[in-house]
């Protein structure tokens, strides 16, 4: 079973893959302040139990953790350590965490990590080649037992080559959606797929984002069709290291 967990509500834009942000897209719609983040009404949702006592969530949940925020967000440093706790409490799901933030990460981790938790995956969003350096280098000194990359959405040709390897668990890679969608050209998508393919790291095309570029010819993919459209493609690698 997936599911989504978001302890808190609301960001800060911080890089470019912000800029056309769907929280605050959606925020602003409904006259919300998205730069004001917020605990919300399910943040123990990780430790609720039903009416006979069992946990709402099932072991071996995935829990995709804080998608309305970012789990490392400095407003965000008080709520920050009761959610670890949720998370060492339910050591039976598997968390997975994807941050911009990854090079504050570090100074964020509970007293007890070290080396890293087994239900805890940290993924690293790198959508571009301005962030690439310092969030991979960032991402690779992390102490974790699970590190991927999220290149989503990918704006433009990016090297990951010098830092994939066993390290590196996956790489997944999406266009952009929304009115205002910036381009994401398939040449950049097969590129990276070339990087994982050498280095032998999982890699996966999640989307294509809504205006996806092929041959030099731009398509406008509805939103309803772009996970479909970018499955049809085939090219989703297993790890050489660990097959999925």
């Amino acid at each position: 079973m997936d599911t989504i967990w978001n302890p808190w509500h609301g960001c800060v834009r911080y890089s470019p893959g912000c800029a056309h942000c769907y929280v605050y897209r959606r925020d602003e719609a409904v006259g919300r302040d998205p730069a004001v983040p917020a605990p919300t009404s399910t943040f123990d949702l990780p430790v609720r139990r039903d009416a006979a006592g069992r946990y709402v969530l099932p072991s071996g949940s995935v829990v995709y953790t804080c998608l309305t925020s970012d789990f490392f967000l400095d407003l965000a440093d008080p709520w920050r350590p009761p959610a670890w706790e949720m998370i060492r409490q339910r050591d039976d799901l598997t968390f997975v965490i994807i941050t911009k933030r990854v090079e504050r990460a570090h100074a964020c981790l509970p007293p007890d990590w070290e080396s890293g938790w087994h239900n805890v995956r940290i993924c690293a969003t790198v959508e571009c080649a301005e962030v690439a350096q310092a969030r991979m280098r960032a991402l690779l000194a992390l102490p974790a037992r699970h590190r991927s990359v999220i290149c989503e959405p990918l704006l433009g040709r990016i090297d990951l080559s010098p830092y994939l390897g066993r390290q590196i668990e996956s790489v997944t890679v999406g266009g952009e959606s929304g009115p205002d969608a910036r381009p994401c050209d398939y040449a950049w998508v097969l590129d990276l797929r070339r990087q994982c393919a050498e280095a032998g790291v999982a890699f996966r095309f999640k989307q294509t984002g809504a205006r996806f570029v092929r041959d030099g010819r731009t398509y406008l993919v509805p939103r309803r069709l772009q996970l479909s459209q970018a499955a049809k493609a085939a090219i989703d690698l297993p790890s050489a290291h660990d097959p999925i």
